[in-house]
C-alpha cells in the first residue's frame, strides 16, 4: 500500500513538473491552413499573375526589342480594326467549337457505355492511350496520315469513296477538318475520364429506385444521370474549351496557318505577331483581349450551368 502511494505521488510530481502545452489562439488556428498553402499560392501567382500584369503593361507600348515607346491604347484600337485578328478569332471559335462538340458527344457516349457495359468497361484503359502521347508527336502522326504519306486518301480510294487523292492542306475546310480530327483523337479521353468518374460517383440508390419503377436504361440516363451530370459537364467543357483556345502545336506542325490563314487561331496569330513580326506590344494586346474574352465566356457558362444544376 505504501509502495503504491509512493508511486502515485511520483507520477503526480512528474506531471506537475512537465510543462503545460500551449494552446493556439483562435487567430493562429485560422491562419495555420493558409500558412500551409502559402508556398504553393506564391508559386502560382509568380508564374501566372506576374506575366499577366507584364503583358498588360507591355501592351501599352510599341515594343521593338529594347525600344519601348508608350502609345497608350493604340495597340487595342489597331487590333479591333485588324481583319487578321478577327479572322483568327473566328477560326478559333469555328474549329474549337467543332472539336469540343465532337469530343463531348464521343466522350459522353463512351462513358455511358463503359459505365453500363462490362465488356467495354474492361477496355477503358485503351481509350486513354491517345492522351498519353505528346501533342507534337500526335501532330506529326496526323500530318503524315493526311498529307505527307497520304494514308487517309489511299484508304478512302481503296474503299471507293473518292477517285483521286485529297489535298487536305490545300483546301480550307479539309485543313480545318484535319486539325479538328487531330484534336478530337487526342483529347476526347480527357472528357471521358471526367464523365466516367462522375457517373460512378452518383448515388446508385436513385437509379435502383427508378429501375424498380420500371424505367429503362435510356430513361434512367436521360432523366436522372444526365441532369445530375450538368455541373460536371460544365466544368469539363470549360477546362477543355480553355485548352482549345490555346491550340497551337497542331497548327504549327500540320498547317502553319495555311491555306491563306484559314487555320490560323488566336494563339498562332499571337505567335506570328510576336516572334515573326517582332511586334511584342501588339502581341501582348492580343493576349490580353483573348484572356478577357475567355474569362467572361467561361464564367458565364459555368455560372449558368451550376445554377441549373441546383434547380
Amino acid at each position: 500500500m505504501a509502495q503504491a502511494i509512493t508511486l502515485n505521488s511520483g507520477r503526480a510530481a512528474q506531471v506537475a513538473r512537465s510543462p503545460l502545452r500551449r494552446r493556439r489562439s483562435p487567430l493562429q488556428r485560422k491562419a495555420f491552413p493558409y500558412l500551409l498553402v502559402a508556398p504553393a499560392v506564391i508559386y502560382l501567382l509568380g508564374i501566372t499573375f506576374y506575366p499577366g500584369l507584364y503583358a498588360i503593361y507591355q501592351s501599352l507600348f510599341r515594343v521593338r526589342f529594347n525600344s519601348w515607346t508608350f502609345i497608350g491604347l493604340d495597340n487595342y484600337s489597331k487590333l479591333l480594326a485588324d481583319n487578321e485578328f478577327w479572322a483568327s478569332l473566328w477560326n478559333t471559335f469555328l474549329m474549337g467549337s467543332g472539336a469540343l462538340l465532337l469530343e463531348f458527344l464521343i466522350a459522353l457516349t463512351l462513358a455511358a457505355l463503359a459505365y453500363r457495359d462490362p465488356f467495354i468497361r474492361s477496355w477503358r484503359i485503351v481509350f486513354l492511350l491517345p492522351m498519353l502521347f505528346m501533342p507534337s508527336a500526335v501532330s506529326f502522326i496526323w500530318k503524315l496520315a493526311f498529307n505527307d504519306g497520304r494514308v487517309v486518301s489511299d484508304l478512302l480510294m481503296r474503299i471507293g469513296l473518292i477517285g483521286q487523292p485529297l489535298d487536305f492542306l490545300g483546301d480550307v475546310w479539309l485543313a480545318r477538318l484535319s486539325l479538328i480530327i487531330t484534336d478530337v483523337w487526342q483529347w476526347t479521353p480527357f472528357l471521358f475520364v471526367i464523365f466516367v468518374a462522375a457517373l460512378q460517383g452518383q448515388d446508385a440508390e436513385i437509379e435502383e429506385a427508378a429501375r424498380l419503377d420500371g424505367a429503362r436504361w435510356s430513361q434512367i440516363f436521360w432523366n436522372i444521370s444526365l441532369p445530375m451530370l450538368r455541373p460536371i459537364i460544365a466544368v469539363a467543357l470549360v477546362l477543355r474549351g480553355i485548352d482549345i483556345v490555346t491550340m497551337f502545336t497542331s497548327i504549327f506542325i500540320i498547317t502553319g496557318g495555311t491555306p491563306g490563314g484559314a487555320t490560323e487561331t488566336m494563339s498562332y496569330f499571337i505567335y506570328r505577331t510576336g516572334f515573326k513580326r517582332f511586334d511584342f506590344g501588339y502581341a501582348s494586346a492580343a493576349s490580353v483581349l483573348l484572356l478577357a474574352l475567355t474569362v467572361i465566356i467561361a464564367q458565364s457558362f459555368v455560372k449558368r450551368f451550376f445554377r441549373s444544376g441546383r434547380d
